[in-house]
């Protein structure tokens, strides 16, 4: 090990009184023979050594005389008044060194490094310099590590650098030492390791490599290859949450010191990739202050100060949700200076204060020593005091007093130390400013005249007497000011200035200024040229000089006619071009250059096509301008080259043989000479098809779906052409669940797969499980495939079957659901049955592979469900097909009713019910207004419409209408059962008894009381529906009899209203195509008024209305 401690001489010594300020030609002298104190000029630097030859530190310092250099080393772990000198500066080298062997312990030498420098005035101390040392980074013996996984889950590839005192840089490389390609979803963390946050079948390879660089040592370690294998899923890839893998907790604290560099980082897994930002929490993020990078998983800051102390928090989303990590970053700071003290010369008897402020966290405490000795190991002495700001003051100084004193900062972080000279000395006044300067000021200017002096005590100026005081000259004076002008646009404005300047001033600068800004002179010139046999290019730039030159030298193309011009250009425009020099002309000259690209674009077999790029006219540089071209085979055709010319590319060789290797070049010449001499470079002719197969083509199962094919590379002599690769062709004949008729039929397809030039083996996924397939392999180059291979026939093995092809849901009443179904369209194997999960985490298994149907039973009417259906094989549970839905409830006709009335419309609306069966009804109406009394009705209206307009009504006639509803859908569970059919007929039987009695009634007729008749009002749900009663209600009619009702108004089953329905749900309403909505809804009653409003029972009230139950009719009359 070598610690220079070198020893700057007089140059040295000039620049240290310079450093005071005290130093010029006329003192130079003098200067020279003054005793200096000495100061070091270059400290030691803490290092990292690996080798013997490694250990050298420099400490230099300056000084008159020569400083004596000493190197003390501290022992680990103690503080630096235990040191031990081990290091002296040995005569004339001024060189220090450790006396070492290549067998030595390099860990003897570790330590902390201080340099003393010395001289009779004093002792000046470096910073500490700590001598790390570390062995030379080997690999150890690694087994081979192999990690299978499924697709989408997240994987993490370890790298675990070599324990090292330096920081590695890391490289994942793949076998060819390419990069393995990073991003959002592979990133590399600090610790080296590769994470991806989810896998892709893409993500399987044999050699993924760690690669730790060391830049101290240049050295390279690769360590052993991982092989990651990712097996497909059998199912559809979940979406999964953010989840943190780096770091794994919810928050984290962080502590770095000032001006450090340090890198925040947030490693997430998920599916799909997380998007990752950052926030500072207790402030603003300044983009100046930090960046992100790889993808935004590191926050990173340089020179981190104390401001950037906080809390950060990093922000990892996808569509399925987000996970946060939260910084806790503090920030301390080694001692840094605030105030160091200054060395200064002073003159016996003064006082002396030496300022010395450091600031840190924590904050450092201040220690002085004198010439390397703390102040409590020195005799006490009262005229030295320390004050609490950390200022040392020496007061009374004497000759004695001369050294050189250290001010040292310390906190846990470490420790800073500055030395300053305090040399107390006695000068004689000297003045440094020369005699005889002149000064110019302007009248009315300040003029300011110096008198530099040394000494010691420092001189005080006391009096100046001037040799000679010229009278000053005039100040410069604008007698005629530029004045405002009014122009049209085109025109020329010219503003004058006159100015008064007096003789002995130089000649003035003008400057113009528009706005406030300076209107400069020409910045430059722009010249420009016109090629006479090129016009249509128009004037092109040909150079650029400064805008104090007035000619440019030029460099111009050979045999070509030029015209010139000159633009001047300043801050603000640019000037009108100049006038056109003469045509200027160039004489001829060879070529200088040849063309660029040359190169082979044969593509017909037995011919070789030569091409380049052509060249510029102006590059030509004579007449009669052409290319030669040459070529001559690689191989065979010794040292002649065939030669032809021609005026431009490409130039085509025939009967040259397929696919040959040849030398080719292209030279330029013209009538002054030939072009340089190229250099060939090599094409090939034509190629052709391959000739043979490739051999030994071989399969190999690796699973269901996963094959791994191999073949014998072929003779590149027979692929008479450039080796592209190969050409797998993978052939579906038909699935192992089929006899050969059925496979027959089954249409076949091809999947065609590439490899590369230099593959003899391809692992192929995604094939359909259990089927028969044939195989070929073939090479192909530029011109195409060469002839496949001998068929291989292969069958792959039983997997897990597709989902099933339909699954449709059916309610048959509240409480049940029937599941329908169709098998997979890709069984991938022998269906052994079916698997049904729903809601909430039920499990039906079915063994039978016929069934299609299932009925559940007991359902939650108020739930909704999810029902998973898989089919089954000896392989396993399928992928899923996945359905939602929940039980119908019972029908009911539709409630709030709303009408508007059109000139000759009605529309109707309503809120249909979700999830209720469909109710069909028929609107019947009758206008009272005319001579027809049959009843019309709609077609039938379905209760999911929620709509429905009746239309060709008579404008301003009144109408009385009926709306009749069934439940349309009858609860299949129980409506083929023999009791309920046999219910059914038991009542059809006996509704039809009671219509026979009606009509008995009805032909015998009813015992009437004639004052009744005429005086009661008719009941008029008992009226028969004929034109002279049907709809006729209005004020006039008469009050009923008490007299006691006839069989027709008894039984509302018989009346002819409820006949006409045949026993459905009707509700009966009237209105008139020209009132208002509030008075189309109207009832008999009691009273005169006739009109009491909508009643309870009304659609427009339902909190009335009985709906029908399980489909039967329910006879509700209303009456609006």
């Amino acid at each position: 090990m070598y610690v220079h401690l070198n020893h700057i001489c007089v140059c040295f010594i000039i620049l240290y009184f310079l450093y005071y300020g005290i130093v010029t030609a006329v003192t130079l002298f003098w200067v020279l023979a003054v005793k200096r104190p000495p100061m070091i000029t270059t400290q030691p630097e803490s290092v990292t050594v690996f080798s013997v030859e490694d250990l050298v530190m420099t400490c230099e310092a300056i000084g008159n005389p020569l400083p004596m250099l000493v190197s003390k080393h501290t022992r680990p772990h103690k503080h630096i008044k235990s040191e031990d000198a081990i290091l002296v500066m040995e005569e004339p080298s001024h060189q220090l060194s450790f006396q070492t062997t290549e067998n030595s312990d390099l860990t003897q030498y570790q330590g902390k490094y201080v340099c003393y420098a010395s001289n009779e005035l004093g002792t000046a101390v470096s910073n500490e310099a700590i001598l790390n040392t570390d062995g030379k980074n080997k690999l150890m013996k690694e087994k081979k590590v192999s990690l299978k996984a499924e697709e989408g889950n997240s994987m993490v590839l370890k790298c675990n650098p070599p324990q090292s005192s330096m920081e590695p840089i890391i490289h994942w490389m793949d076998w060819r030492l390419h990069h393995i390609l990073l991003s959002e979803r592979v990133v590399v963390g600090k610790d080296g390791n590769l994470y991806f946050a989810y896998l892709t079948t893409e993500d399987s390879r044999d050699d993924y490599t760690c690669n730790v660089q060391y830049l101290a040592t240049r050295t390279i370690l690769a360590k052993e290859p991982i092989t990651l294998t990712v097996n497909p899923s059998n199912s559809v890839l979940r979406n999964r949450r953010p989840h943190m893998m780096r770091p794994t907790e919810s928050h984290s604290t962080y502590h770095a010191l000032r001006g450090q560099t340090i890198e925040l980082e947030c490693i997430v897994q998920g599916l799909p990739t997380p998007k990752v930002s950052w926030l500072r929490k207790d402030g603003e993020l300044f983009e100046s202050r930090t960046t992100k990078e790889m993808f935004n998983r590191r926050l990173r800051f340089s020179n981190i100060s104390e401001s950037d102390g906080g809390e950060y928090q990093c922000i990892a989303e996808n569509s399925q949700g987000k996970a946060t990590h939260t910084y806790f970053v503090t920030v301390e700071a080694s001692p840094y200076w605030t105030i160091e003290p200054v060395s200064q010369l002073y003159a016996p008897g003064e006082t002396v204060k030496l300022d010395c402020q450091a600031d840190g966290i924590p904050s450092p405490t201040i220690s002085w020593t004198i010439n390397g000795i703390p102040l409590s190991a020195t005799d006490k002495d009262p005229r030295r005091s320390l004050m609490p700001s950390g200022s040392l003051i020496l007061e009374d100084v004497n000759f004695g007093d001369t050294a050189i004193y250290q001010c040292q900062a310390s906190n846990k972080h470490g420790t800073i130390l500055t030395n300053a000279n305090v040399y107390v000395i006695e000068l004689p006044p000297q003045i440094l400013t020369e005699d005889g300067n002149q000064y110019t000021v302007a009248e009315g200017q300040k003029a300011s005249l110096e008198c530099e002096t040394f000494g010691s005590p420092k001189p005080k100026l006391v009096s100046a007497s001037y040799v000679s005081l010229l009278s000053p000259p005039d100040r410069t004076v604008i007698l005629s000011p530029p004045q405002a002008l009014k122009v049209q646009p085109g025109n020329t404005a010219i503003f004058t200035c006159q100015s008064l300047v007096d003789s002995k001033l130089s000649s003035p600068s003008i400057q113009w200024k528009k706005n406030g800004q300076n209107l400069s002179e020409s910045h430059k010139y722009v010249i420009e040229f016109e090629d006479q046999a090129l016009k249509q290019r128009g004037w092109e730039e040909l150079k650029k000089v400064g805008g104090n030159k007035k000619r440019a030298s030029l460099t111009l193309w050979p045999y070509m006619s030029y015209r010139f011009r000159v633009i001047a250009i300043n801050d603000v425009d640019k000037s009108d071009p100049s006038k056109p020099s003469e045509i200027h002309n160039t004489p001829a000259e060879a070529p200088d250059n040849n063309p660029e690209d040359v190169r082979s674009e044969s593509t017909d077999p037995d011919t070789l096509v030569i091409t380049w790029e052509d060249m510029d006219k102006r590059n030509f540089n004579g007449p009669n301008f052409k290319y030669r071209v040459l070529w001559r085979r690689v191989v065979g055709s010794g040292p002649n080259w065939h030669t032809n010319y021609t005026t431009a590319p490409p130039f085509t060789v025939n009967d040259i043989g397929n696919f040959s290797a040849f030398e080719i070049k292209v030279q330029a010449v013209n009538e002054e000479g030939d072009g340089p001499e190229p250099d060939p470079v090599i094409g090939y002719s034509g190629e052709d098809f391959p000739l043979e197969a490739p051999m030994d083509v071989g399969v190999v199962l690796m699973n269901s779906t996963t094959i791994r094919v191999t073949w014998a590379a072929v003779d590149k002599e027979t692929v008479r052409g450039h080796l592209l690769g190969y050409k797998i062709y993978l052939t579906r004949t038909g699935s192992r669940g089929h006899h050969r008729g059925r496979r027959a039929k089954e249409s076949e397809s091809t999947v065609v797969v590439e490899t590369g030039a230099n593959e003899e083996k391809k692992v192929i996924s995604d094939l359909r499980p259990y089927s028969h397939y044939t195989l070929a392999v073939t090479v192909f180059n530029s011109k195409g495939e060469g002839p496949p291979s001998e068929p291989l026939s292969f069958k792959t093995e039983e997997g897990v079957p597709g989902p099933p092809t339909s699954l449709m849901l059916d309610s048959p009443s509240e409480t049940e659901m029937t599941l329908h179904w169709t098998p997979p369209g890709q069984p991938n194997g022998v269906l052994i049955g079916y698997l049904l999960q729903y809601h909430p985490m039920q499990v039906e298994t079915i063994d039978d592979p016929t069934v299609t149907h299932l009925t559940l039973k007991g359902l939650d009417r108020h739930s909704h469900y999810r029902f998973y259906l898989r089919g089954r094989t000896h392989a396993g549970d399928g992928e899923p097909i996945k359905r939602e839905g929940a039980t119908m409830l019972d029908g009911a006709p539709p409630a709030n009713i709303t009408t508007s009335v059109g000139e000759n419309s009605v529309n109707f609306s309503w809120v249909a019910k979700k999830r209720h069966r469909n109710v069909s009804f028929q609107i019947f109406y009758l206008n009272k207004n005319g001579t027809i009394s049959t009843l019309i009705s709609t077609e039938k209206v379905n209760s999911s419409q929620s709509f429905y307009q009746l239309q060709g009504l008579t404008p301003g006639s009144h109408y009385r209408l009926r709306f009749s509803y069934r439940v349309t859908e009858v609860q299949p569970s129980f409506a083929t059962q023999g009791w309920f059919i046999g219910v059914v007929s038991a009542i059809v039987l006996l509704l039809l008894i009671l219509l026979i009695l009606c009509f008995i009634k009805r032909s015998k007729g009813g015992k009437y009381s004639v004052k009744d008749k005429e005086e009661g009002p008719m009941d008029s749900e008992a009226r028969p529906m004929k034109d002279e009663t049907f709809g006729e209600y209005s004020d006039l009619e008469e009050k009923r009899t008490a007299s006691q009702p006839s069989l027709g108004e008894e039984s509302k089953l018989c009346s002819e209203d409820n006949l006409d329905f045949n026993g459905s749900s009707a509700i009966t309403t009237e209105l008139n195509m020209d009132e208002s909505l509030a008075s189309q809804f109207s009832r008999p009653s009691e009273g005169p008024d006739g009109l009491r409003g909508i009643p309870d029972n009304s659609p427009l009230n339902p909190n009335t209305i009985s709906p029908a139950t399980n489909g039967m009719p329910n006879s509700v009359t209303i009456l609006d």
